[in-house]
């Protein structure tokens, strides 16, 4: 059987076990299993024991848990409500404040948790209520939260990231330092837009009354609530970009600087543990299933020569390296729109990379942009998670429509990012380049 007709039926059967509402994870690995027993025989089983205990044995992976707890133990102990009160008291009086405040409060927790849903959902049950009680435009309110929230798996640390370095060979830390600039510059174009809508249209995002707002006093002594979680994100990232120690270990210290700050702040409880233990738990689960099917969903496609004549055929364009790396970036954009980022990770990275390094791409710099493009489907409607972590906090009369609505004007700028990073390759590749190893 020709490898085109063995893609046709794997990549078809995969498409259709998505769309009927079948596990992704559970997905990957029944097309694999089948693939295998079809197409390479049933003796060939014992493969997929020795590929999964391969890839989840890697030790990038140990990582993962680690920053997932450090983020939950960060949701829990409430950093997010400090921050919030600390961002509320400066940025209140300006049109647009509390909304620009939460774009930067969500930089914040993207540098100390690195993951979208973290700031999502702190910023959902916070800053939303508040700015709607200031006389907010809905659709701003319910753009700049998933939008801000998406930062985190962007600016470092980032789990994706994790996945990425991992299963591509690459160094984790300097993928991890790639996202800062580009992260920040995310960061400031969402606060651009909404300075510059609200300056023009002040009913959109009016400052709180002169009343409500407090002096320089009160502004530097609410700035001690996030001491803490500042300390934090210096010496991990910091310890990461010296070299003094490994993504892994910055992950174990995150954690256990987790738990200090939570307990300085006097606001870890045995039942708040528990519940941080339990939900690290649970999303580990998660994304290690959508790693180990994603990882015999590959071992398949490699064995029965897919990978291989995918990666031709993308390499085999007549468009140019640039145009087959546009064609890339379109591919991922809208697999973000319908598919959970890990499944792109594990799907698609086997396929691009190869072509990115025989096109003579930086391996580092193409990871990076297949990263970002992976964080912009988390906005992308109709599928984005952040979406839909936002539409799971059941907010008084939000619509899934409004969500969307709202997210729009934020897809944009963070392609424009995108685009200035593929145009500026230095953008993403200055700090790793600069770091000790």
């Amino acid at each position: 059987m020709s490898v085109e007709i063995v893609t046709l039926l794997i990549w078809g059967a995969l498409l259709v076990l998505m769309m009927t509402g079948f596990s992704i994870a559970f997905s990957l690995l029944a097309v694999s299993v089948m693939g295998y027993i079809a197409f390479v025989g049933p003796s060939a089983l014992p493969n997929l024991y020795s590929v999964i205990y391969r890839t989840i044995t890697l030790d990038i992976f140990i990582a993962v848990p680690l920053f997932l707890f450090m983020a939950v133990v960060l949701q829990v102990s409430g950093v997010g409500e400090r921050l919030y009160d600390t961002m509320h008291k400066w940025m209140g009086g300006i049109r647009g404040g509390l909304a620009i405040g939460t774009v930067l409060i969500c930089t914040i927790i993207a540098a100390a948790t690195g993951l979208g849903g973290t700031g999502t959902v702190m910023m959902g049950l916070l800053a939303y209520p508040e700015m709607m009680k200031r006389g907010y435009d809905k659709k701003m309110c319910l753009g700049c939260i998933p939008a801000g929230g998406a930062l985190g798996p962007l600016i470092p640390p980032s789990v994706p990231a994790i996945l990425i370095g991992g299963l591509g060979g690459l160094s984790t830390g300097k993928l991890f330092m790639a996202g800062v600039i580009p992260g920040l510059l995310c960061s400031l174009f969402f606060c651009l837009y909404i300075a510059v809508i609200c300056f023009l249209n002040p009913k959109l995002g009016p400052p709180i009354p002169a009343e409500e707002r407090v002096g320089w006093k009160e502004k530097f002594i609410a700035l001690k609530g996030i001491t803490g979680a500042m300390l934090l994100i210096v010496l991990v990232l910091g310890g990461i970009y010296s070299g003094a120690f490994t993504p892994s270990e910055a992950g174990g210290i995150g954690a256990v600087g987790a738990l200090l700050v939570a307990i300085i702040n006097r606001s870890l409880t045995f039942k708040k543990l528990k519940e941080a233990v339990i939900t690290t738990l649970n999303v580990n689960a998660m994304v290690m299933w959508i790693v180990i099917g994603g990882a015999t969903f590959s071992s398949v496609c490699g064995i029965t020569g897919i990978t291989h004549f995918m990666s031709n055929l993308l390499g085999g364009l007549p468009l140019g390296r640039y145009g087959i790396l546009l064609v890339m970036m379109l591919i991922l954009f809208v697999e973000g729109m319908f598919i959970d980022g890990t499944a792109i990770i594990m799907i698609s990275l086997p396929i691009m990379l190869p072509v990115a390094i025989q096109l003579e791409f930086d391996p580092l710099w193409f990871a990076f942009l297949f990263n970002m493009n992976v964080i912009i489907g988390m906005i992308t409607p109709p599928f984005g998670y952040n979406l839909f972590y936002m539409k799971g906090l059941k907010l008084k009369d939000v619509s899934m429509m409004d969500i969307y609505i709202g997210v729009l004007p934020y897809i944009p700028l963070m392609v424009l990012a995108l685009v200035l990073c593929i145009a500026f390759p230095q953008l993403a590749l200055w700090i790793p380049n600069m770091m000790v190893k």
